[in-house]
C-alpha cells in the first residue's frame, strides 16, 4: 500500500466517531519535490472536509500548494451540501494531481468530482477496486456506502454470550457475562455508530442508558427503540436530557387514543415518536420499513444491542449485515439465548457467515462475522 495513501487512511480513521453522517476521509498533500506540506481529515457534519483541512494546514505553514498532489481516501465532492465542493477548493489551490481510493457512492457526486477536476486540467488517478487501500477505505465507510447504495444503514448486531451461547441466566440476570475490557471495547463500537438500536423489552427489563461511557467520544450516537405499543416509560434512563442525542421510538400506526396519549407523553419527555404501518398479519413494527426510514434520516452504521426476540426478528428478516460477538470463557448451562428464530427445516437454511477477524479482549474473545456476500455493493 502506498505510504501516502496509508497515511491518509490513518487520518481518516481519526474521524471514526466524528464525521457522521458524512464519510470518514483523510487527505495528504505533497509538493512537487515529494515533501508533505499539508494533511487533514473530515470534521463534524457542517465542518470542513479532509481536502480543505489539508489545504488549511499547508496555508498555516506558509507553504504553496501550486503543482502539488493530493492523496485522498474518497473522490472529492462536487456538490454544495453543508459545505462547498472540495474539488473546487483543490482547483483553486493549484493542485496538479489527485490520487483517490474510491468513487464517492453519493449520487450527487459519483464521478462528477473527478470530471470537474479533469476539466480544470487536474490529473486524476483512481486506485483499482481490489487495491488494499480501496478496500480499507470502503470498510472504514461501510455504513456510508450502504446508505448511498442500498438506502439503508449497515446493521451490526452486538452480542455477548458465554461459551455455550447464553446471554443471561433464566431469570434474565446478565451482569456481567463478559469482563470490563470487552465492555469498553463494545462502547468503542457504539461510539462509531450513528445510532444504537434496542427493543422495548430491554428498556423495561434493564432500564439502560445505552450511551457511550467507557471511552471518550466527541458525540453520542442517537438511540432507536422498537416499541410497537409505546410501553417505554417517560422516565426511562435513556430519555434523560443530559445525554446529548436524539431518541426515536418506532411504534405501529394506530388510532387507539391510549397509545396516542402515550406518544404525546413521550414527546414531552424529549423523544421523537415515529409511527409505521404494521407488518402483514401482526402488530409488530415493520423492520425493513424502519431501516428505510433510518436511511432517510442519514443513519450510516446502526449498532444493535437488544434481546433475543428483536435479534431473532432482525436475523429472520435478513436485515443483519455483521455480527460483533463477545465470547466469555464461562459455561452457564440453562439460560437465555442470543437470538430466537426458526425453527429451520434443514441446515441448508442456516445463515452463512464469513469470519472477518478475532481478538482477545481481556479474557474474552471478540469475533466479527459478516453475512456472506453482504458487502458487495
Amino acid at each position: 500500500m502506498n505510504e501516502l495513501i496509508s497515511q491518509a487512511l490513518d487520518l481518516a480513521s481519526k474521524g471514526l466517531s466524528l464525521t457522521s453522517p458524512n464519510p470518514r476521509v483523510g487527505c495528504v498533500l505533497i509538493d512537487p519535490s515529494g515533501r508533505v506540506i499539508g494533511q487533514g481529515h473530515t470534521q463534524r457534519a457542517g465542518g470542513p472536509h479532509a481536502e480543505v483541512m489539508a489545504l488549511r494546514d499547508a496555508a498555516q505553514k506558509g507553504l504553496s500548494t501550486q503543482g502539488s498532489t493530493a492523496y485522498v481516501t474518497l473522490e472529492p465532492c462536487s456538490h454544495h451540501g453543508r459545505t462547498g465542493p472540495c474539488c473546487e477548493a483543490l482547483i483553486a489551490a493549484g493542485i496538479r494531481k489527485v490520487v483517490a481510493t474510491n468513487l464517492d457512492p453519493n449520487p450527487l457526486v459519483a464521478g462528477q468530482g473527478f470530471e470537474r477536476l479533469k476539466k480544470a486540467g487536474v490529473e486524476v488517478e483512481l486506485l483499482p477496486a481490489d487495491h488494499p487501500a480501496a478496500i480499507a477505505s470502503r470498510e472504514l465507510n461501510i455504513g456510508f456506502f450502504s446508505r448511498m447504495v442500498r438506502k439503508t444503514p449497515w446493521v451490526r448486531l452486538k452480542i455477548a454470550t458465554s461459551l455455550d451461547g447464553k446471554t443471561a441466566l433464566p431469570d434474565g440476570s446478565s451482569q456481567w457475562i463478559t469482563g470490563q475490557d470487552a465492555r469498553a471495547d463494545g462502547h468503542a463500537w457504539r461510539a462509531r455508530a450513528c445510532a444504537v438500536l434496542t427493543g422495548v423489552g430491554t428498556v423495561l427489563k434493564d432500564n439502560p442508558t445505552l450511551n457511550v461511557r467507557a471511552v471518550e467520544t466527541p458525540r453520542q450516537p442517537h438511540l432507536i427503540i422498537v416499541d410497537s405499543q409505546l410501553r417505554t416509560p417517560p422516565n426511562a434512563a435513556l430519555l434523560q436530557q443530559s445525554i446529548q442525542r436524539q431518541v426515536w421510538i418506532y411504534a405501529v400506526e394506530t388510532t387507539d387514543s391510549a397509545v396516542q396519549a402515550r406518544a404525546q407523553t413521550l414527546r414531552e419527555a424529549g423523544a421523537h415518536v415515529c409511527f409505521l404501518p404494521p407488518t402483514s398479519g401482526s402488530l409488530q413494527v415493520d423492520l425493513p420499513a424502519l431501516l428505510q426510514d433510518l436511511g432517510l434520516r442519514e443513519i450510516n452504521e446502526l449498532h444493535v444491542e437488544a434481546g433475543q426476540t428483536l435479534n431473532g426478528a432482525l436475523i429472520e428478516s435478513g436485515l443483519v449485515d455483521e455480527f460483533l460477538w463477545y465470547l466469555a470463557p464461562k459455561l452457564v448451562g440453562e439460560g437465555l439465548g442470543a437470538a430466537h428464530f426458526g425453527p429451520l427445516q434443514s441446515l441448508d437454511q442456516a445463515l452463512a457467515l464469513d469470519f472477518l477477524d478475532q481478538a482477545l479482549v481481556g479474557n474474552d474473545l471478540r469475533i466479527r462475522a459478516r453475512v456472506r456476500g453482504r458487502d458487495r455493493f
